[in-house]
């Protein structure tokens, strides 16, 4: 009977464990497509290191596609497969040119793909193949330096208003952004951050359920790189 109650007890707990990882994978409301801009991660006291490919181009570049809870919680580093390189070896390029690190010291980027898989893909309910062709496309949809150019906003160094920047945003995207600043080595707070709410299918564009902390003034400057 002992020996019985023990198999039916481990049954039960290999079930729970099983059902936790389907659900961490699949239980959240929406996700954060995130976009950084490089002269605001260079310009602080900290620095960064270009890449092994060169200098990125001056443009927006992925920090990552983030399942989050309605809350503002968010699942992390759930069970799923192992990030492996070499399932997502043809998309090497696209990824270092939309996706490249600006980390010390220098990479390819492999290291910050598999770090943003491991933490966010495992939750995304995607394989990890899905998990970056999605992150891809949308980054090939959603192109934030076009749209605040159009609107006479340029990364020269200049200051600029928070509402215009999140209206320049709002009218291209078509849903509010939330925006993320940091500051620079002189204290000035810069735009960072631009996160895009994405519905859990990883490709519609959604109004944003809550918004990130913003740290972002009245008014911020928008440095060159």
């Amino acid at each position: 009977m002992a020996s019985f109650l023990r198999v039916i007890m481990a049954s039960l707990t290999f079930t729970v464990i099983t059902l936790s990882g389907i659900s961490c994978q699949s239980d959240f409301d929406f996700f954060y497509f995130v976009q950084q801009w490089p002269g605001s991660y260079c310009d602080l006291k900290q620095k960064c290191c270009y890449p092994v490919t060169g200098k990125p181009a001056a443009d927006f570049s992925i920090h990552g596609l983030w399942p989050n809870y309605n809350d503002g919680s968010y699942p992390s580093n759930c069970a799923g497969s192992s990030y492996d390189s070499t399932g997502i070896s043809d998309l090497k390029d696209q990824l270092q040119r939309y996706w490249d690190t600006l980390s010390c010291p220098s990479g390819d980027g492999d290291k910050f793909w598999s770090h943003e898989w491991e933490k966010h893909g495992t939750c995304s309910g995607l394989d990890q193949r899905a998990y970056f062709e999605s992150v891809l496309r949308l980054r090939n949809s959603i192109d934030l330096l076009s749209a605040l150019q159009s609107s006479g906003i340029e990364a020269d160094g200049g200051t600029y208003t928070l509402e215009a920047i999140e209206k320049a945003l709002t009218q291209a995207i078509g849903h509010k952004p939330g925006l993320e600043c940091n500051r620079d080595v002189d204290g000035q707070r810069q735009l960072y951050q631009v996160y895009v709410c994405i519905d859990t299918d990883a490709s519609t564009l959604i109004d944003c359920p809550v918004y990130p902390s913003s740290s972002c003034s009245s008014t911020i400057s928008f440095p060159s790189f």
